[in-house]
């Protein structure tokens, strides 16, 4: 009776319930279904507060779930005895080149199964005709050269965000030869519904049974073999984080190139009480479908409420087709829930046969941490020591390194001019200042980057940054975000060109917007560089009280803008927030290192491409025709814009260095050096304490650099609102660094 419903939102913690009924809509009902929430499963509530997200376990895992999308998921009370749904709840021919795509879930382990094959020899490249950069690396079997895709996460073929699109179109439309599925061993459950679909396209499947040191820890047994029959497709268990089971897949790949492989899927079924709906859709659609797109499986999709396909097909269906098939779809709405608890009865079947399930006696490990590191009071207080102390760590470590760098460096100029003598007056200026002058004191940055990047691969590869996004959620909530937010924001610290494209994880396109007009208030490590080294020069006594001003002011100024682009330009409906939260684990150290290598090398090239070549003008600009830079090329764009300048009591080539960090951030140190020299001794000199702060202000806030730009362009696809972010970053610097400089003057003369 309906009396006795109750919505997950109205549950307690500790509270058990079946589920009755999904709300929301196709598209969102397809979101949830994917995630484990079908009628008649069994839900627990791990933790809830008050209008913020809840915690959820359902099917052995645990679910982070905004407090409207809890709204939309009715349940009844039952008692343990009335759960029938078994639950596995952890406790804790010669070919010259083959094309594998590497799918699966977040969480399952899939991107130490590419490192793992792949080693160092891997590369990012952009799919044309899409805004992504798809990972792709390279390996040896026997003569054949194998390139291996590593597709985004997605939980399904349903996609709800621009890298889930992104895996599934691939698949799709690229025809890898091979597709490896990597599932989670210690969550059979949920994982295997990716399985459930890709077994639907017409491409052979390997099943990558990854992390079954974690099943054995839990006291899952599993039966690859019996798995294998079970299915019918090759199953390969491995671990690969501790770098088990390499061979075992390898092996699986061999086979498949020999033709030994057998694929003989035994798919999920669809019932009888919409299997002829099917088959009506797939008469109407016949010969409309996007190429490569097989027809049962977009009727399928259709039926699902998938709305990206139900676009697709109504734009290529004569007007007819598509109202036989909206009707259709409109008298059967219940489809979607229908072919979930197949897929789900599906899975059951395969892990009833091939696994051994561990009696249920005491929480997990995860779960006992997440009583503490998610609980409202005492996962705040930690999550805010966990980030102080990344950044304490980063700096405090990393700023002897960078200046141990800058002493090498600097020796190297001095030598330069010393001895490189004989030839052109030009050439020791141009290797000593130009070169080394600029680029070698970016590269003194890398000690900072190196570690930033470490601790973040850490979070990332312990499960915590999932915690992350939902202890953040309710905050984000006010300035018209999610918890999800929070994790691009965060990986902006580290560099904003990452972090915009992270943005892709965020379903509702204009959040996704948001956050990518506000990731560049986020001080990045080349910014906090610049600080680090700028800031002790002006402010040797208060160099770390100024630093961290600064980034508060940063922060503070991003809220503001935020809740000002959220109530009155960017007003959005509500942002739903469903994420889950992977068993805590041993981090991969091999991961983390191939984390911090692929994120430096993107600063390497930056620092011999973009950074050389900015350096370089700069330099030409400052020492030709005369050879001086006061009567240089330079001085004569700078004293044009003097007039600006001289309201943040900035001199001209101070301001120059300002714009030349639109190349790259690290540019206003370069620049400085090239026309000043020894800055600890020149710029004290020529700046007041006034003058300085502004110019740290202007800097903080100035326009981003070029590849910030380029990713926004990208993501945004919009030349619009690109030049609005960059225009706004301009107004920001202008107006804070005229403020802070007239104000200190007027209070301190």
């Amino acid at each position: 009776m309906e009396h006795e419903f109750l919505k997950l939102a109205d549950m307690i913690v500790g509270q058990r319930a079946m589920v009755r009924r999904l709300e929301g809509g196709k598209a969102f009902i397809s979101r949830l279904v994917a995630m484990g929430f079908t009628p008649g499963t069994p839900v627990t509530i791990v933790r809830k507060s008050g209008t913020g997200p809840f915690l959820v376990k359902v099917r052995g895992g645990q679910v982070a779930l905004g407090h409207n999308e809890a709204e939309k998921i009715i349940l009844s009370p039952v008692n343990s005895q009335e759960i029938t749904i078994e639950e596995i709840a952890p406790t804790e021919t010669q070919l010259s080149n083959l094309v594998i795509a590497l799918a699966g879930q977040p969480n399952v382990g899939k991107s130490t199964v590419f490192n793992l094959l792949t080693g160092l020899n891997q590369h990012v490249g952009n799919w044309s005709g899409k805004t992504v950069d798809l990972k792709s690396g390279g390996f040896m079997v026997g003569d054949t050269s194998i390139t291996l895709v590593d597709l985004p996460g997605t939980y399904s073929l349903t996609a709800s965000s621009e890298e889930e699109r992104i895996a599934r179109d691939f698949i799709l439309t690229r025809h890898p030869d091979l597709v490896i599925v990597v599932v989670d061993a210690a969550n059979l459950e949920r994982s295997l519904y990716l399985l459930s679909e890709v077994l639907l396209l017409p491409v052979p499947v390997i099943l990558a049974l990854n992390m079954m040191d974690v099943a054995g820890q839990e006291g899952i047994q599993i039966e690859p073999g019996v798995l294998e029959s079970a299915i019918g497709i090759p199953v390969a268990p491995m671990s690969a984080a501790h770098n088990q089971g390499f061979d075992a897949l390898l092996m699986r790949i061999r086979e498949f190139m020999d033709g030994r492989s057998v694929f003989n899927p035994k798919k999920a079924s669809i019932s009888a009480a919409h299997r002829g709906i099917l088959d009506q859709i797939v008469l109407e659609i016949k010969g409309f479908t996007p190429e490569g797109y097989p027809d049962e499986w977009v009727a399928l999709k259709l039926l699902e409420g998938d709305e990206e396909v139900a676009i697709i097909m109504e734009e290529r269906l004569p007007a007819s087709n598509w109202q036989k098939v909206a009707g259709l779809l409109y008298e059967h709405e219940d489809a979607v829930l229908d072919i979930a608890g197949e897929r789900y009865e599906w899975i059951a079947r395969m892990v009833r046969a091939a696994v051994v399930q561990p009696k249920l006696t005491r929480g997990s490990l995860t779960s006992r941490i997440d009583q503490v590191l998610t609980h409202p009071i005492f996962g705040t207080i930690f999550l805010a020591l966990v980030l102080g102390g990344v950044f304490s760590v980063t700096y405090s470590l990393g700023t002897p390194l960078q200046e141990y760098l800058g002493s090498i460096i600097a020796s190297m100029g001095d030598w330069v001019r010393m001895n490189l003598t004989g030839g052109p007056e030009w050439l020791p200026r141009l290797l000593a200042d130009g070169i080394l002058g600029g680029v070698g004191l970016v590269l003194t940055f890398l000690p900072i980057l190196a570690i930033f990047y470490a601790a973040l691969g850490f979070l990332e590869d312990t499960g915590y940054m999932a915690r992350i996004a939902y202890l953040t959620d309710r905050w984000m909530h006010r300035l018209g975000l999610h918890g999800k937010s929070f994790l691009p924001i965060l990986l902006g610290f580290g560099c904003n060109v990452p972090a915009i494209f992270g943005t892709r994880i965020i379903e509702s396109p204009r959040s996704r917007l948001l956050t990518i007009l506000l990731i560049p208030l986020i001080p990045c490590t080349a910014r906090m560089a610049v600080l680090t080294v700028l800031t002790p020069i002006f402010f040797p006594d208060q160099a770390a009280l100024v630093a961290w001003g600064l980034v508060a002011g940063n922060l503070i100024i991003l809220m503001v803008i935020g809740l000002v682009l959220h109530s009155y330009i960017l007003k959005n409906d509500h942002v739903a927030f469903i994420m889950e939260l992977p068993l805590y684990h041993v981090p991969n150290f091999r991961t983390i290192g191939l984390y911090v290598w692929e994120n430096l090398l993107g600063f390497l090239e930056k620092a011999g491409t973009i950074i050389l070549a900015g350096s370089l003008i700069v330099w030409s600009l400052s020492y030709f025709p005369t050879g001086d830079v006061m009567t240089s090329y330079l001085s004569v764009i700078g004293r044009i814009l003097e007039p600006i300048g001289q309201l943040m009591g900035l001199p001209w080539p101070v301001l120059l260095a300002l714009i030349t960090s639109i190349v790259a951030k690290e540019n206003t140190i370069a620049t400085l050096g090239i026309l000043y020299g020894d800055l600890s001794i020149t710029l004290p000199a020529i700046l007041s304490s006034s003058a300085a702060l502004a110019l740290l202000v202007f800097q903080m806030l100035f326009i981003p650099c070029l590849g910030t730009i380029s990713a926004i362009q990208q993501e945004t696809r919009s030349i619009k609102w690109t030049i609005l972010s960059s225009l706004l970053m301009v107004g920001l610097a202008l107006v804070f660094g005229i403020v802070v400089f007239q104000a200190g003057t007027a209070i301190f003369g």
